[in-house]
């Protein structure tokens, strides 16, 4: 019977589950991060970091830019489980991703980490936690927080990871070549 623990072993050090740590220190910081402003905010309030940055503690009951959180509680759950099909899918990517791969999967796991983050607010407390504010004059993005801050990394890696690699990430069937020389 051959040893588990060497097959598992091999499994996340040959694959892109190698980088799961990733996801592990995003969610970790965020959830860290998320705290710390429940433990010393107040709702709505606004601290002054920067001339162009502020901590802001906001409650967002939808997704990317408030999208839907009117809607009636209804996205809390949608979200959810589409976040949740989301990282299920990421996971396979990563398990059969080839060692060979590196930006990918990296990409893959900041989106993970910063998902889960996300899905722990919304089964949790019923809407994420958002606190950083970004305005230039009096325009100000949307808050966000770490988890939406990986997600974002991971997106951006993702088309870095195209541009570079392109297609080579398709597996191909390559010419054999030696029956090519003996032609």
């Amino acid at each position: 019977m051959p040893n588990s623990n060497v097959s598992g072993n091999r499994l996340f050090s040959q694959t892109g589950l190698r980088f799961l740590w990733i996801s592990v220190v995003a969610f970790v910081l965020d959830q860290w991060s998320k705290y710390a402003v429940l433990d010393s905010m107040n709702l709505y309030q606004s601290i002054e970091v920067l001339p162009f940055f502020n901590l802001t503690y906001v409650h967002n009951y939808g997704a990317a830019f408030s999208f839907l959180s009117n809607a009636g509680g209804w996205q809390r759950w949608f979200f959810t489980a589409i976040a949740i099909g989301i990282s299920a899918v990421i996971l396979w990517w990563l398990k059969q991703s080839p060692r060979s791969q590196k930006l990918l999967p990296v990409a893959f796991a900041f989106i993970l980490g910063g998902a889960l983050g996300n899905v722990y607010d919304r089964l949790v407390h019923g809407y994420v936690i958002d606190f950083l504010d970004f305005y230039v004059n009096n325009w100000h993005w949307p808050a966000f927080n770490i988890a939406d801050s990986a997600i974002f990394i991971g997106a951006g890696l993702l088309i870095v990871d195209m541009f570079k690699n392109g297609d080579k990430h398709t597996d191909k069937p390559q010419a054999d070549s030696s029956k090519t020389s003996q032609q």
